[in-house]
């Protein structure tokens, strides 16, 4: 049996896990002892080095630090995997050099294993990737994002490469400790999307079955919660609402320019666009100029990951706490707001209620009702909402709701199921 790594490409954060044939699985470090990260997130940057057309490329926190300490050209790109089943994304270029999607996800992953702690031959290693039930993105062409993916994984050199849910991952993850048959729910709740998968585990002479009996999911999860926080906060202080003159009549101000702070990567992209040119003419007739300056700084100076840093920052908090207070340098020194988790709910409360629709259909298709369900686990970053894990306990009953290992456990899984004789079983096809 060939080494094996579990990889979770995530939207926000990436992690891998390798294992052996003994079932041993060990979390992949990346960076060295003193600077070592087993969750790395999912950025990649460019350092444009002149008329040569070098680019030096880095990916994690070194891409981060790149960005914000280089006083070259950077280019900065984030939430690479909400592009990946996009047929309106035809690639980038970046300093003059064309990158197509498999191009940039390649460049990620030959960076963060360059990384790694331990060094292993991807031509005799078997990747197995997760893969979303529900790619994130509007009308998302799932055979293309699949297409892309492969390609990625072989222009970084891996030949036996495996695609599995990855709420499947996650749920094989978790079977490992159950002592007798149980019918899952694995809820994977990750920055992009949210993903369902409903399970039959069984043990049968010591061997470990599973019979998929159900899955689903939506483009909504973490980062759809990150910008409820700007959209409510931020925004309004940007510009969002308010007016400019034209012709002897008040306008509003199109509210679609400000869709672009929904993800921060279609900031930069907005940087470039047509839209961003006609809002700076527009500043001379604006009614409250000093809001549309301010929201042409944060874009001009490139303030999109710090400022979704913050907003994260603000989110975890009201995981703990009943109110957080979010303070931003660039919007000024005085700016301060403080948010309520009551607040924050009521915000992402349509949200939840799509989540939860989601999880009416996956039940639904696969004939069952919530009395069907054994065990509920729950993974992934967002998970940890309070408002999630209520929705969850409201519905199957807080004795029912598992979780642990929260951003580790579906590349733990994959790890594994990689490692069986029978981990075709477990793939789909790509």
């Amino acid at each position: 049996m060939p080494q094996t790594i579990g990889l979770d490409f995530g939207t926000s954060n990436t992690v891998a896990v390798s294992a052996d044939s003994d079932f041993a699985t060990q979390p992949i470090s990346f960076g060295d002892s003193s600077d070592a990260f087993t969750s790395l997130a999912t950025v990649l940057s460019f350092l444009d080095r002149g008329a040569a057309r070098a680019l030096n490329a880095e990916a994690g926190p070194w891409a981060i630090k790149q960005f914000l300490e280089s006083y070259g050209d950077v280019r900065f790109i984030q939430s690479l995997k909400t592009f990946a089943a996009s047929p309106v994304f035809k690639g980038t270029g970046v300093f003059g050099v064309r990158f197509e999607f498999e191009d940039l996800m390649a460049t990620f992953l030959e960076c963060a294993f360059e990384r790694a702690g331990a060094a292993f031959d991807p031509s005799s290693t078997r990747l197995t990737v997760g893969r979303p039930v529900e790619f994130a993105g509007y009308n998302p062409d799932e055979a293309l994002a699949m297409e892309r993916y492969r390609k990625a994984f072989q222009k970084v050199g891996f030949k036996d490469i495996l695609f599995v849910m990855e709420p499947v991952g996650a749920a094989f993850s978790y079977a490992q400790s159950l002592e007798k048959d149980t019918t899952i729910l694995v809820a994977d709740l990750g920055g992009g999307t949210t993903d369902y998968s409903i399970m039959r585990f069984e043990m049968a002479a010591g061997h470990l079955k599973a019979t998929p009996l159900g899955r689903g999911g939506i483009g909504i999860a973490g980062d759809t919660f990150d910008y409820r926080i700007i959209d409510n906060v931020i925004l309004p202080k940007l510009g969002k609402g308010s007016t400019y003159r034209s012709m002897g009549k008040v306008l509003e101000i199109p509210p679609n320019l400000f869709s672009n702070f929904a993800r921060w990567h279609m900031l930069s992209i907005f940087k470039t666009s047509d839209d961003y040119k006609e809002m700076k003419k527009l500043l001379r007739w604006c009614v409250e100029p000093e809001k549309i300056e301010l929201f042409i700084d944060l874009v001009d100076e490139d303030q999109g990951y710090p400022l979704y840093k913050s907003v994260s920052e603000t989110k975890a908090l009201l995981s703990s706490e009943e109110e957080a207070e979010f303070s931003f340098a660039p919007l000024g020194p005085d700016f301060k707001a403080s948010v309520s988790r009551k607040n924050f709910e009521n915000w992402i409360a349509p949200d939840l209620a799509k989540m939860d629709k989601a999880l009416d259909a996956t039940l639904a298709k696969a004939g069952l009702s919530e009395d069907d369900i054994d065990r509920v686990f729950m993974t992934g970053g967002t998970s940890f909402v309070p408002a999630v894990r209520r929705q969850f306990a409201n519905r199957f009953g807080q004795e029912r709701i598992s979780g642990g290992n929260e951003l580790t456990s579906v590349a733990n899984g994959l790890a594994l199921i990689g490692a069986r004789e029978d981990a075709g079983d477990w793939a789909i096809a790509a």
